[in-house]
């Protein structure tokens, strides 16, 4: 008997007819003869409700009890899928996030796991139950409060939950096919990707593909959990998300991704065949970027400034210095960040000017990140090269660069995105012959 994680999105538990239709899938894998741990996120847009009624009630609501409403949201949709499984004669049992013990740290918001004792939910196992887990949510030991995980905190239950069970496959519901070399929402003709590794996900997740959160992703790699990403609206295979250093045979991994599905995929050890050359392409607009103009040429004057915006807990991404000018003897830097981290950091920085030195700031919150992955690049030669002539012919000019080992990130203006995603994505060969199906919903 296998056991399956599957986490299903709002947007696939939105109205009664859709949490009908999940329950219905979810007794099909338990017929199938295997254990089954669901973990459910809220109804649609309860969350975003929920937020807006909390602003409504207090401009500035108690991180607390903000994690106590959000918390509620799950909890009525993981009750509401029990009782839909009920009605189709099986028995499920609900837990919130602290019964399944979804152990965290303190902080409200964006708490997270420190452990995973899911006691209960192997006794429901075992006593041939299907689990239902409240998704976003844990419990700190220390507060005894109810914690939040943050964005993507479902997907990061569901994962948790996997390694905690030693689940043989995790399988992530969305509104789309699996995941996709672009957004199918800008670039119709976007291919759907068989496999992908869990190297790749995790730079195309950190670059703005939201079809997975990253730290989901960075979850499933470190503790060796095969994740499935596929639509809760067919039957359709997804995408497999690997480890390519698992040694985990072919045939096994083949049997998990069909544990509920009657299609075939390539995955595991059959990745020894070489690799593509580009997994998919990424945009992100949640970003903007802090030029810091006229810093003295010298030694520690780029260590002052990154100290004075550590000190703020701002996540910078991309950061480049201009050669100096012989004249002056002072250059520019350049760096990106969060949009919502970006007057905090100015502030920073605007208080030690004088001791830094620096002339001024500039701040540009209309730039948009494209990001190319793949761990082909290791091995081809000429994709900067190929990257660089598309945009240029698409008259989009780059403003910031960065490259890692299986990535080539650049900045260009935010009014130019998604042109630029759509002409590096066919620059490539990455265009599909039909278009790209979206179910609904955001892909969440």
């Amino acid at each position: 008997m296998s056991l399956i994680v599957q986490k299903y999105g709002g947007s696939s538990v939105a109205d009664a007819e859709s949490i009908k239709r999940v329950a219905k899938r979810i007794v099909e894998t338990r017929k199938a003869g295997n254990e089954v741990v669901v973990a459910v996120s809220a109804m649609g847009d309860t969350t975003d409700e929920l937020l807006d009624l909390a602003h409504e009630v207090a401009p500035i609501p108690a991180p607390r009890e903000m994690d106590m409403l959000l918390s509620a949201g799950e909890r009525i949709s993981m009750a509401l899928l029990a009782l839909a499984i009920e009605s189709l004669g099986h028995d499920a049992r609900s837990f919130t996030g602290s019964q399944a013990g979804m152990i965290t740290d303190a902080k409200h918001g964006s708490a997270r796991i420190v452990d995973v004792t899911p006691v209960r939910l192997r006794e429901a196992l075992d006593e041939g139950a299907i689990v239902i887990v409240a998704g976003f949510q844990g419990f700190n030991r220390d507060t005894r409060d109810i914690t939040t995980l943050g964005r993507g905190g479902s997907d990061t239950t569901a994962v948790a939950l996997a390694a905690a069970l030693d689940a043989d496959i995790c399988e992530i519901y969305t509104d789309v096919d699996g995941i996709f070399t672009a957004d199918p929402r800008v670039v119709p003709k976007a291919s759907k990707i068989d496999r992908i590794t869990s190297e790749e996900m995790l730079e195309l997740a950190a670059n703005g593909a939201k079809v997975l959160y990253i730290r989901a992703v960075e979850y499933a790699r470190r503790h060796g959990v095969t994740l499935h990403v596929r639509s809760s609206f067919n039957n359709n295979e997804g995408t497999i998300v690997y480890n390519p250093s698992e040694t985990v045979d072919a045939a096994t991994l083949v049997a998990r991704a069909r544990a509920t599905s009657n299609t075939n995929t390539k995955t595991g050890s059959e990745s020894a065949v070489e690799e593509p050359l580009i997994a998919g392409v990424a945009t992100d607009l949640s970003e903007a970027k802090i030029t810091v103009v006229g810093v003295p040429d010298i030694p520690g004057k780029a260590a002052q400034i990154f100290t004075l915006v550590a000190k703020t807990g701002a996540n910078i991404d991309m950061i480049v210095q201009n050669v100096s000018a012989a004249s002056t003897g002072r250059t520019d830097i350049s760096f990106t960040l969060p949009k919502s981290e970006g007057q905090t950091v100015l502030t920073a920085l605007r208080a030690d000017q004088a001791e830094v030195g620096f002339l001024g700031l500039q701040y540009d919150d209309q730039i948009g990140k494209l990001a190319l992955v793949g761990a082909g690049m290791r091995t081809n030669a000429g994709v900067s090269a190929k990257l660089f002539t598309a945009l240029f012919e698409a008259g989009i000019n780059i403003e910031m660069i960065s490259t890692s080992e299986i990535r080539i990130s650049v900045v260009t203006r935010a009014d130019t995105i998604n042109d630029a995603l759509r002409v590096v994505h066919t620059a490539f060969g990455l265009d599909a012959d039909d278009v790209a199906v979206v179910h609904g919903g955001t892909g969440r």
